[in-house]
């Protein structure tokens, strides 16, 4: 099993492109490339959800990743946190046709194995998604 590994993004636009980066490059790192498209494209989505909804002033985001024999773990933590209440968790959307937002848990819902979301000590919550890993 590969050592998990993390890095921290700043709250910055150009840090969703960074932790896309990260994410496929630590895939390769470990030998896994089935669910790297997947992958790849759910960081892309979580990180952007991280730095729109999720970051406190002053903050950015971190991504974790970690594997074994069976599936690949990533989470994104931000400073924002569910403060117990229903209404601040994330939830998948339900866009119209015509909406050029909101997208982006419909992604992860539909290329994640199982995904969820977890308080973050002392702040903020972890977003976190898992894919079946394949040589």
């Amino acid at each position: 099993m590969p050592d998990p590994t993390q890095k921290f993004f700043d709250a910055k636009p150009e840090s969703v492109g960074l932790a896309r980066n990260f994410a496929v490059a630590t895939l390769q790192a470990w030998g896994l490339e089935a669910p790297a498209d997947d992958v790849r494209l759910c960081v892309s989505e979580l990180a952007s959800n991280a730095l729109l909804h999720g970051t406190a002033r002053g903050h950015g985001f971190l991504v974790r990743m970690a594997a074994d024999d069976d599936f690949v773990h990533l989470e994104v933590h931000d400073s924002h946190g569910r403060c117990g209440c229903r209404a601040s968790l994330p939830v998948v959307g339900h866009p119209a046709h015509t909406d050029i937002t909101g997208r982006g848990l419909m992604i992860v819902d539909m290329l994640a194995d199982c995904w969820g979301v977890e308080d973050r000590e002392p702040l903020g919550k972890i977003v976190w998604s898992r894919f079946k890993a394949g040589a």
